[in-house]
């Protein structure tokens, strides 16, 4: 039985209605788009854009490019489990992942000579820092850039908004390209 108004006594129990949701209705019509947004919150990535940068800069005394890729640690670990059978990759400074990176690296950058020739590249290693990995490259060159073609598809299997902005220094030319869907190659 109810002594004060509004306060149960103990034992009694309390009884809903669909009046007790009367405070609720103004918001009935938005409950599924309320529903929808908190479902699709759930599922936001760590970053907004997909987006690597690179350096290549040509070292005349030693006839090489050498060469820096910035890539957000999170997608190139997303992009290694999905080349390798889902398999869970940790990106970190002196972890056993080494030559996942290089094989990856390997497949979606290549230099290609004015023969048509993919150039070997050495891969030198990987750094973390924050959020991001470093792959360090070297690419022995020799000659003029005239019918030389970069590839970079890096992360495009993965994300259809990946962008790949490469800048190119060679003697005393600096020429940035992006790379994205539709645009994978540019003839330096």
């Amino acid at each position: 039985m109810k002594g004060r108004k509004g306060r149960m006594e103990e034992g009694e129990k309390r009884k809903f209605s669909p009046s007790s949701f009367s405070s609720l209705s103004p918001f009935l019509p938005f409950l599924p788009f309320i529903l929808s947004s908190l479902l699709l919150l759930s599922f936001i990535p760590k970053h907004d854009y997909h987006v690597s940068v690179t350096q290549m800069q040509y070292n005349a005394t030693s006839r090489v490019f050498e060469v820096s890729i910035r890539i957000f640690t999170d997608d190139l670990e997303k992009a290694l489990s999905e080349s390798h059978s889902k398999q869970r990759f940790v990106i970190k400074d002196n972890d056993q992942n080494d030559r996942f990176v290089e094989e990856y690296i390997r497949k979606s950058f290549v230099l290609t000579d004015s023969q048509k020739k993919n150039t070997p590249i050495k891969y030198v290693g990987k750094e973390q820092e924050a959020d991001a990995t470093w792959v360090y490259l070297e690419i022995p060159f020799q000659g003029t850039l005239n019918g030389c073609k970069l590839l970079n598809v890096t992360l495009m299997e993965v994300f259809d908004d990946q962008v790949n902005m490469t800048n190119v220094k060679f003697q005393s030319e600096k020429k940035t390209f992006l790379f994205k869907k539709g645009q994978t190659s540019h003839l330096l």
